[in-house]
């Protein structure tokens, strides 16, 4: 049996979360491989609002493994919070819940460095999320890292303390006070830890082999989006881990051979937390109206997100560099109401015109041209089939499709599992 991947197409927050809920029924393991506590991925059902972080999305679904991969990281702590609010909700963690002994920790004094090094650059920050997930991407590169595997090892403590020593060092360099947090915040990580060994820690490469071979179907969940991907998103303003197709077989490790269908979320506009460049983003009402409408607030920061027209350049840059074969549109409500919606169909890239994305974002370099399309004054939220939508959608999903190259497979029309319209069948 072949792998399914889904991903996000922009800088995140596309709504990966709601579709693997969806999409789970058709599977038998959902397997997280990339981010770690920075991702947020929403869920509402029953009339109840879950947000996710490490775990992945499948979570609530009975008779179905989630698996955490080798190339998420996880902060103990936020991870035991997340385990004590599925209480309640009849998951058996312990049966349902899979983690990678090859999975990276993130410690206390990671979160310090990210908060240290955010701070120093003043002006020129990224926009990072504080929960120490670039130093620990960096550890795992530099070969330095603690992983899950590790604290079920006699000499745990040692590990840990070789590494804090040399983080404490890192430290002394910056102008940032951190002793007086220390002390408490390594005593619930330990706590938190002593958790963890209690899980189901794996061997997860050979565990997906096995499952594979066996015929279970696999569906793999990125976090964040590939706008942000390490390598080819709008860089320096990314993430630290590979959040396009290829971290799929990086973070879990499956062949690419593996790899069946690629499926791609968008949201009918833009959004963007935190800094870096964003070509279409809105400063006006427009902007403000999207935010509003669309609730577009960090599910982890809280942050407010940036929003701005759909990008077509920036889309078409995502498919092609992880040859998604099925789309997925979300939030497509939040457009309602508006007389015309503008697409940007190229840009002006130092006075010339180009339709692919550039090495550089920089808005004194680029500017976005823009297409205009009708709107539909009416409200979709209920909408069950997309023979009873306003003509000006279907014209909307039809022109994108024709832009892209890709069908839009699946429409959503609101944030429970059950606004949400599969325009063809994804079969498994």
């Amino acid at each position: 049996m072949n792998v399914d991947v889904l991903l996000g197409l922009q800088w995140g927050d596309e709504g990966k979360g709601k579709i693997v809920d969806v999409l789970t029924r058709k599977y038998d393991i959902i397997a997280r491989f990339q981010g770690g506590p920075n991702a947020g991925h929403t869920l509402e059902f029953d009339g109840i609002k879950h947000v996710l972080h490490t775990i992945p999305s499948g979570i609530f679904h009975p008779g179905i493994k989630n698996l955490i991969g080798n190339g998420v990281v996880i902060d103990p702590v936020i991870f035991c919070k997340e385990i004590d609010a599925l209480k309640g909700h009849n998951v058996d963690v312990k049966e349902a819940l899979l983690i990678s002994r090859k999975a990276h920790l993130i410690l206390p004094t990671h979160r310090m460095l990210d908060a240290a090094s955010e701070a120093a650059k003043g002006k020129n920050k990224i926009g990072s999320t504080l929960k120490g997930i670039g130093p620990t991407y960096m550890d795992k590169t530099g070969r330095n890292g603690l992983r899950v595997g590790d604290i079920e090892l006699r000499d745990f403590k040692d590990r840990y303390n070789t590494l804090k020593e040399k983080h404490e060092q890192l430290l002394s360099h910056y102008e940032f006070d951190y002793q007086n947090d220390l002390a408490e915040m390594e005593a619930k990580w330990f706590e938190a830890v002593d958790t963890l060994r209690g899980l189901t820690l794996i061997d997860s490469e050979n565990y997906l082999h096995e499952s594979l071979s066996a015929g279970k179907k696999v569906l793999a969940e990125g976090a964040q989006g590939s706008l942000l991907d390490i390598d080819f998103g709008s860089y320096p303003f990314v993430t630290s881990s590979t959040t396009t197709c290829a971290g799929s077989c990086t973070g879990l490790g499956i062949a690419p051979t593996r790899i069946k269908r690629v499926i791609g979320i968008f949201k009918a506009y833009c959004t963007r937390v935190g800094s870096g460049p964003f070509p279409t983003e809105l400063f006006d009402e427009v902007g403000a109206s999207l935010q509003e409408k669309g609730h577009e607030f960090g599910a982890t920061t809280g942050r407010p997100r940036r929003c701005g027209w759909l990008d077509i350049p920036a889309l078409k840059y995502a498919v092609a560099i992880n040859g998604v074969s099925n789309l997925i549109m979300m939030k497509a409500d939040v457009l309602s109401g508006f007389d015309t919606i503008k697409v940007c169909t190229k840009y002006l890239y130092q006075g010339e015109e180009i339709e692919h994305l550039p090495y550089s974002l920089d808005e004194n370099l680029i500017e976005p041209v823009y297409e205009e399309l009708p709107g539909w004054k009416e409200d979709i939220t209920e909408l069950k089939s997309l023979d009873d939508a306003p003509q000006a959608l279907k014209d909307y999903l039809a022109y994108v499709e024709e832009k892209i190259g890709v069908p839009i497979s699946i429409l959503s029309v609101g944030p429970n599992r059950t606004q949400t319209i599969e325009l063809e069948e994804l079969a498994v």
